[in-house]
């Protein structure tokens, strides 16, 4: 059986790195290669493959706003290709849907086409559409949440990435941010700042506290059911007894158990 594959990325590298190893399958035709979403979007469209290697990360339309307009009746067989975003793999993990983070090794792309081709033998099951949908649909939600923030500085205005932020501090009507050896003022409150921050990446700990997860190095008992969460930068924050949930929920996204 003849497997027609389109390739979408908008880095030249990533596609010559898939085209080669595409041309040593002999049942697969490379039926084009394009570099922006809108363009894929028209082609996929109008050439009909079975198979597409997609881009997530791409400028003006990235794959999944592709995804989302061809809809699920439309959308072939699908490789989501992605440079590391750590939300994107636990979503593409979590509903057991096809992806590729570059750079790949040549085992995990014919990992990931021995998947395809039991898809398109009708292995997959009626569950792989849905499984699509429900990643995509959580990506949806993590782009709709603050990536960088505006921060006032010396009569200027710097856009502080929020991955950066070890931690976050209320002060009265204003929290400080802390990235690293700086410290950054915002005149907002912890409340409407925790809403635009994703909760996969920050959880408050306290009325007064939020932390990034990924900063977490341990979470120690303390005394009468407190916790004592220790970042990666030395700080000690102490977990009030009223945020239970958010300790399990802590726990859980370090892979640990409570």
């Amino acid at each position: 059986m003849s497997i027609r594959a389109l390739i979408v990325d908008d880095e030249p590298i990533a596609r010559h790195s898939i085209a080669r190893l595409l041309r040593k399958e002999a049942e697969i035709v490379i039926a084009g290669e394009f570099g922006d979403g809108a363009s894929a979007l028209e082609a996929i469209r109008r050439l009909r493959p079975d198979l597409v290697f997609l881009d997530i990360q791409m400028p003006e339309m990235t794959g999944i706003d592709v995804a989302a307009a061809l809809g699920e009746e439309e959308l072939p067989a699908t490789v989501f290709v992605t440079a590391y975003e750590q939300y994107a793999v636990r979503a593409f993990e979590a509903n057991a849907v096809d992806y590729l983070v570059k750079p790949f090794s040549r085992e995990r792309f014919d990992a990931a086409l021995r998947r395809v081709r039991k898809r398109l033998a009708g292995e997959g099951g009626d569950a792989a559409p849905a499984r699509v949908w429900q990643a995509l649909a959580e990506l949806r939600r993590e782009q709709a949440y603050a990536r960088r923030l505006p921060i006032p500085v010396d009569g200027s205005v710097i856009l502080l990435e929020v991955a950066r932020i070890d931690w976050i501090e209320a002060n009265r009507n204003c929290v400080r941010l802390h990235v690293g050896k700086d410290t950054y003022e915002l005149r907002e409150t912890m409340a409407a700042l925790e809403e635009r921050l994703s909760p996969r990446q920050f959880a408050r700990v306290h009325r007064s506290a939020i932390v990034n997860i990924d900063r977490i190095q341990a979470i120690h008992p303390w005394f009468k059911g407190y916790h004592m969460v220790v970042l990666s930068t030395g700080q000690e924050l102490r977990m009030s007894r009223y945020q239970h949930d958010a300790f399990r929920e802590l726990v859980r996204l370090q892979g640990r158990t409570p």
